[in-house]
């Protein structure tokens, strides 16, 4: 290697070293401090310092690395003059060489920031350092003070009554919600806490319900008071539940109101909850069910209740106890979609409805209703009809009875047979001018058929009358009508010979005509 090429490593070598030094400088505080009086400010462990190499950044200490945070891209002097010109406007908008071995030194923007900014060029390296001015005494104090009048203001703006405990139990510290309910609560003469504190409630620090009278009104108000402890404080609050107490006695009263109500019910009520346990249900229900009231009090679920049903035999008589089981589970199915009803025939020749019912909050709402009477007079009529149509079966005339609105409502079996029509088979209901068209059809013209559509029209100043009609095979038919309860019509066809009932009236014009 010749001596030319030894010089040039030299040089390199040299250079390196040089700026190690600079870095080394400029970083260390206590090089810092050695240089005299020219480095006014000491560099402490949290100043953030940024190190340039004209406008490149050449280093950085840790805090200033996490005071301006980027991704794996070298920093310049704009990233870092970017980041700090909200709170130092008059950062240099670059490295000033005028500053050649001085400082520069940048204040804050607002009144109350303490902080400074100082900008040191030497030899084309550029250091700038965020110094902090530590808080002093008088500092401390007036940030302590301002701390304590803004709890103390966040206290007193609380609208529940606040306040802290002493050891022996007294009240110590209190807000302004706390010193007005104690106005209104308490006698003049009187210094006592308004809320008792137990030693249960610093246990346990659950809530507790405690009333408050108004020494003026007399009404009485509810608080739930609950307390906290720290470590040298116990601190109690206590939360106005007025409204809740009110939605409790409105929700209490109207359960009464439904009690007394459904107590007046002839139809027995059992409302069972969300967990199927009866929740509510009526005297009517131990009347109809035979179940006794302290079992009924007891809260039974919904199987145990219809358990004892099928045991008291109040319902069908299953085949097996398998099928019993399956049948209960579809009828609470059903009872939740509101589609159940069914009539229980019972052994005793009882008969109930049953209807469930679904009710809010996953409830649900069966109605045991006896309908004992109703489906006795109900059969008792639909014997008295069936007897009825039988003895007009028993008839040799042929009858036709038509109601109010015109339609037919009974024929014995000799209309049927003589017409060859059946309208009680027919889907769509036969009405008089149906029929008279029918014998209009079969017979030999007449007036009479438009006289009975319109005798059958007519609701008052209605006599009975009869004439005589040919049907087409020649045969001679009397038609008798005559008016029924109700405006409904009665038609009877008979032959001629046979006795014609003497209260009937005879209209001539009709006689004549036929």
């Amino acid at each position: 290697m010749d001596p030319q090429t030894y010089i040039e490593w030299f040089y390199v070598i040299a250079a390196s070293l040089a700026a190690a030094l600079a870095t080394l400088y400029w970083l260390n505080p206590k090089l810092d401090q050695a240089q005299g009086p020219t480095r006014t400010h000491q560099l402490l462990d949290n100043d953030p310092v940024w190190i340039f190499d004209e406008t490149r950044l050449a280093d950085a200490t840790p805090p200033a690395r996490n005071l301006i945070r980027s991704d794996e891209r070298i920093l310049n002097w704009n990233d870092v003059r970017n980041s700090l010109l909200a709170r130092f406007p008059e950062f240099p908008l670059t490295p000033d060489p005028s500053l050649e071995d001085g400082v520069l030194y940048i204040p804050g923007g607002e009144p109350e920031d303490t902080a400074t900014l100082t900008v040191e060029t030497v030899g084309g390296m550029t250091r700038v350092q965020l110094h902090e001015a530590p808080e002093g005494p008088e500092d401390c104090e007036e940030a302590v003070t301002e701390e304590l009048r803004s709890l103390r203001e966040t206290l007193n703006l609380t609208p529940y009554p606040m306040w802290s405990l002493t050891k022996a139990g007294g009240v110590d510290q209190t807000n302004f919600a706390y010193d007005k309910l104690s106005k209104l609560a308490l006698r003049e003469d009187s210094e006592g806490p308004i809320f008792p504190i137990l030693q249960s409630d610093i246990d346990s620090g659950k809530t507790r319900r405690v009333p408050v009278i108004n020494r003026e009104s007399g009404q009485k108000h509810w608080y739930d008071i609950c307390v906290r402890t720290g470590e040298k404080t116990r601190l109690c609050f206590a939360i106005d539940v007025d409204p809740v107490v009110q939605a409790e006695d409105a929700q209490r009263n109207f359960v009464q109101t439904l009690a007394k109500t459904f107590a007046q019910l002839s139809i027995g009520l059992a409302i069972f909850d969300r967990n199927r346990q009866l929740a509510l249900f009526n005297p009517a229900l131990i009347d109809l069910t035979n179940l006794p009231a302290d079992f009924l009090s007891g809260r039974p679920t919904l199987f145990t209740f219809f358990d004892s049903l099928r045991d008291k035999r109040i319902m069908p008589e299953p085949k097996d106890y398998g099928t019993w089981r399956q049948r209960i589970s579809s009828l609470i199915e059903a009872a939740s979609d509101g589609s159940y009803q069914e009539t229980w025939s019972l052994p005793s020749g009882s008969v109930y409805s049953i209807s469930g019912r679904p009710h809010p909050d996953g409830a649900i709402a069966f109605l045991f209703e006896d309908i004992t009477a109703e489906i006795t007079l109900t059969r008792r009529f639909r014997s008295d009809i069936e007897q009825g149509q039988a003895i007009l079966d028993q008839l040799d005339d042929a009858i036709v009875v038509f109601g109010n609105d015109g339609t037919i409502t009974a024929t014995n079996q000799a209309y049927r047979a003589l017409w060859r029509t059946d309208p009680e088979r027919s889907f769509a209901s036969t009405t008089v001018i149906d029929a008279t068209r029918l014998w209009q059809d079969n017979c030999k013209a007449t007036p009479i058929w438009g006289e009975i559509r319109d005798f059958a029209a007519l609701r008052d100043n209605r006599t009975e009358w009869f004439g005589d009609v040919m049907l087409l095979n020649g045969d001679t038919l009397r038609c008798q009508t005559a008016p029924l309860q109700n405006g409904a019509t009665m038609v009877v066809f008979s032959t001629l010979g046979q006795s014609i009932p003497k209260q009937a009236t005879t209209q001539p014009n009709l006689l004549e005509e036929s």
